[in-house]
């Protein structure tokens, strides 16, 4: 269910955003050539034309730190300033340490501040921002940033059809920064899990249920594994419901809604959502066609265009939805 923010003292503005991306891109005509798919068919079936893919000297660590850098300059403040680092993956550079923490080195943040991962999957960054957001709210923070990254071109089989014509890399990052008004920032809530269906979307190998051995490797096991037909009903029933309670919440009807942000999955399952709640195509941010599916990255990458472009800005609502594996689901509604 939906979850006000409770007795918050403080607003979590968000005050800059950036993005990141790799320089070489991967076109549906070039997945023609690397597995029996076709341009046609992935314009049909996902709305994607073409996605960007890590080059050997990317890692999640540095795609996250070219974003974090972009969104602490739009913000205007310094790494310095920072009281606690928050980085939304699902492919850290390593076990460990966290990828927060490669992070905070590359800022060069001097202080000891807090920083950790947190891997929802897709819903990641939405996972984040309601996490650092309750931090600003109630005075423990005053600045806190907040990462979506991803370099799944490294988990992704491509030699799998139903899986490497859909992901992509990039970072999507955000500043939230204390100001004296609860009602500017996260105003509700949603977050999300049903673990009954962890087998529907999973990297099987490389974990303690099946460590790291020439056997799994023989099998593939390190690669993402999905059962598209299913997650495709799952996440059209729940952005359709995010998005409706996310409303209901907060008192809004489309009319009030700016913009919905929603996570870039599928053109189809988009649609299908917003067009259930009665949002017209121009009150839905939409990038997917030139970056594919970048899991946690995604909303924040959208989110930032979206605020670049002019789409929406300050005193403006906006939703954020975003779905991925776990099962888990996550909604933000953001009073800009």
């Amino acid at each position: 269910m939906p979850s006000p923010s409770p007795r918050a003292r403080f607003g979590a503005k968000i005050a800059g955003t950036g993005s990141a991306l790799p320089d070489r891109r991967l076109t549906n005509h070039d997945l023609e050539k690397m597995v029996e798919t076709s341009d046609d068919w992935i314009v049909q079936r996902t709305g994607m034309h073409e996605r960007r893919i890590a080059s050997p000297a990317d890692t999640t660590a540095t795609l996250a730190t070219a974003a974090a850098k972009r969104a602490l300059d739009d913000a205007n403040i310094s790494a310095q300033d920072i009281d606690l680092l928050i980085v939304g993956t699902l492919t850290p550079d390593m076990q460990t340490p966290s990828t927060a923490c490669l992070l905070q080195h590359n800022l060069g943040i001097q202080k000891h501040i807090g920083a950790f991962d947190l891997n929802a999957a897709c819903s990641g960054f939405v996972y984040s921002l309601t996490t650092a957001s309750q931090f600003i709210q109630n005075g423990s923070f005053k600045n806190v940033l907040i990462i979506g990254a991803e370099t799944l071109s490294k988990v992704v089989d491509y030699t799998d059809r139903n899986t490497c014509v859909l992901f992509g890399d990039g970072a999507g990052a955000a500043v939230l920064t204390a100001v004296d008004d609860p009602e500017v920032g996260l105003q509700s809530f949603i977050l999300g899990a049903n673990g009954g269906g962890a087998p529907l979307i999973s990297i099987p190998g490389g974990g303690s249920l099946r460590p790291a051995s020439a056997d799994t490797i023989a099998q593939r096991l390190h690669y993402l594994k999905m059962n598209g037909r299913e997650v495709y009903k799952f996440a059209v029933h729940q952005m359709t419901e995010c998005i409706r309670l996310s409303m209901e919440s907060c008192g809004l009807t489309t009319a009030d809604v700016k913009l919905v942000v929603p996570h870039q999955v599928n053109q189809r399952i988009i649609d299908s959502a917003t067009e259930k709640m009665g949002f017209p195509k121009e009150k839905v941010f939409v990038n997917i066609h030139k970056y594919g599916n970048t899991s946690a990255a995604s909303v924040p990458i959208a989110f930032d265009e979206a605020r670049k472009s002019g789409r929406c800005g300050s005193g403006d609502w906006i939703i954020m939805v975003a779905f991925g594996a776990g099962l888990t689901w996550a909604a933000a509604t953001v009073k800009l």
